[in-house]
């Protein structure tokens, strides 16, 4: 895992069966271009991250890529129905390779 790189996301506890919550998310990074050149005179070599997928119990939600001109601290926020109680697993994907993960459980109630 790179240094400082870390995600953050929140989502409701509990949700009614069938209901539309607000899921927000948050990385750490600070999304390199590869445009930028270094006090040297060198390009700063690209380091973004690149995709954000998003499943619910397996199924996919949303599957957002992500292009150099995005800011540093990508925050992505939007709505998912929840059919059920169940498991919210996120993952974000690096240039380099790494990828992150995190995973919300939400109760129906």
């Amino acid at each position: 895992m790179a240094d400082g790189v870390k995600p953050r996301v929140k989502v409701p506890s509990k949700a009614a069966a069938g209901e539309a919550i607000t899921i927000k998310t948050l990385i750490s990074h600070p999304m390199e271009s590869g445009q930028r050149k270094d006090s040297s005179g060198n390009v700063i070599p690209r380091s973004i991250i690149n995709r954000l997928t998003c499943e619910f119990n397996g199924e996919s939600v949303i599957d957002i890529t992500m292009e150099p001109a995005i800011s540093t601290n990508p925050y992505f926020e939007f709505e998912a129905t929840v059919p059920e109680a169940g498991e919210f697993k996120f993952t974000w994907y690096d240039d380099d390779g790494s990828v992150y993960e995190d995973s919300k459980k939400i109760e129906i109630g």
